[in-house]
C-alpha cells in the first residue's frame, strides 16, 4: 500500500510541476513547396527577431509541410514567433534593393510591419495551455 502511495505522489507531483504546453502553428498559405519552413520562437524581448538568437528554432522541408507543426513542450511563459519560407534554402531572408523580403514571412499575431520590424510586444503571446494559432506568411 505505501508504495502505490508513493506511486500516486510522484505521478501527482509531475503533473503539478511539469509546466510546459503544447503550441500548435497553422501556416495556411505556403506558395510552393520549394526551401524550407523556418520558424523561430523567442522568449526574450531583448533577442526578437534576431537570426540565431531564438530560443527554439524548427525547420522543416516545404515539401513535406502540411500546413501545421505542433511544438511540443515548451515551458510556460510570453513567446514571439517568426516565420520564414526559405525558398531557396540559404538560410536568409532575401530582399530586394530596398530592404523588402522577397520570400515569405510572417509573425505570431499576425503582425505586418510597414516600416519598421515588430516589436516582441506586438507578437507576443501568452502560452499557459495548449493552444493553437494561425500565422499567414506575407509575400
Amino acid at each position: 500500500m505505501k508504495f502505490m502511495v508513493l506511486m500516486y505522489v510522484a505521478c501527482w507531483g509531475q503533473m503539478v510541476f511539469s509546466q510546459t504546453c503544447d503550441l500548435t502553428i497553422a501556416i495556411p498559405n505556403v506558395k510552393n513547396q520549394q526551401g524550407q519552413i523556418q520558424i523561430g520562437i523567442y522568449s526574450k524581448a531583448e533577442t526578437f527577431p534576431h537570426v540565431d538568437e531564438q530560443y527554439k528554432l524548427i525547420f522543416i522541408d516545404a515539401n513535406r509541410f502540411s500546413g501545421i507543426d505542433t511544438i511540443k513542450d515548451l515551458p510556460i511563459g510570453a513567446y514571439a514567433i517568426a516565420l520564414m519560407h526559405d525558398e531557396n534554402s540559404d538560410g536568409i531572408c532575401n530582399r530586394n534593393f530596398l530592404g523588402i523580403p522577397k520570400e515569405g514571412y510572417g509573425f505570431s499575431n499576425n503582425i505586418r510591419p510597414v516600416l519598421f520590424i515588430p516589436s516582441f510586444n506586438d507578437c507576443k503571446i501568452d502560452l499557459n495551455r495548449n493552444m493553437s494559432i494561425t500565422i499567414k506568411l506575407i509575400y
